[in-house]
């Protein structure tokens, strides 16, 4: 790596294999799985943004595997979250797209027998998440819609009991944009002045 300022323009602008190597045939291949969900979607007649359902692991690869590292101040921190509700999405989708309560025949698309903001259920939740609930365990499955959509919601942005904010993805953002600007000092325990008066992450409990 092009020394301790700038490894990342070093490495793609002066030709440091050791990071563009593994960045661009990365950014290439998500571009193609995209491509790939884009077409699987859109050739059976259903909406094209359908696809961007599915990205949901890729992006979550994307920003753990080649945003976070930018950083290297909280390459730890939300993991767990990103990786989990990106598991629970796909999940949640593929069930859903399973149990599609069919309107129209066979040579209609299946999109032609919904209208946008319709009252009637357009899928069957208590078949796709009992079905969930026995291929897991029985209490891993919801039976309410709105339950379910709210722990999708709240999974990775909550407060907890005591009132105290847990950190958000735009956190984890301006942490990583921090941890550039360390990089780029002179040297490397020059913080800057924003960093070092961050308050310590709390250890108790």
């Amino acid at each position: 790596i092009d020394g301790i300022r700038e490894p990342v323009s070093g490495s793609l602008l002066y030709k440091n294999n050791i990071i563009s190597g593994a960045i661009i045939p990365t950014s290439t291949a998500i571009a193609c799985y995209m491509g790939c969900e884009w077409e699987l979607s859109f050739r059976p007649g259903m909406h094209p943004w359908i696809a961007v359902a599915y990205s949901a692991h890729i992006a979550a690869a994307t920003a753990v595997f080649l945003i976070y590292p930018f950083g290297q101040g909280s390459i730890s921190d939300d993991v767990a979250g990103v990786f989990g509700n990106s598991l629970f999405s796909a999940m949640h989708g593929s069930l859903v797209t399973s149990s599609l309560i069919k309107e129209t025949t066979e040579n209609e698309s299946a999109n032609e027998g919904y209208r946008f903001s319709q009252e009637e259920e357009t899928y069957n939740i208590v078949v796709a998440h009992g079905y969930f609930g026995r291929l897991i365990f029985q209490y891993a499955s919801f039976n309410n819609s709105r339950s379910l959509h709210f722990f999708l919601a709240d999974w990775h942005v909550v407060v907890d009991s005591q009132g105290r904010v847990i950190k958000t993805w735009a956190d984890i953002i301006n942490r990583a944009n921090l941890g550039m600007e360390v990089m780029h000092e002179y040297n490397a325990y020059n913080f800057p002045l924003d960093l070092a008066a961050i308050e310590a992450p709390s250890t108790n409990g």
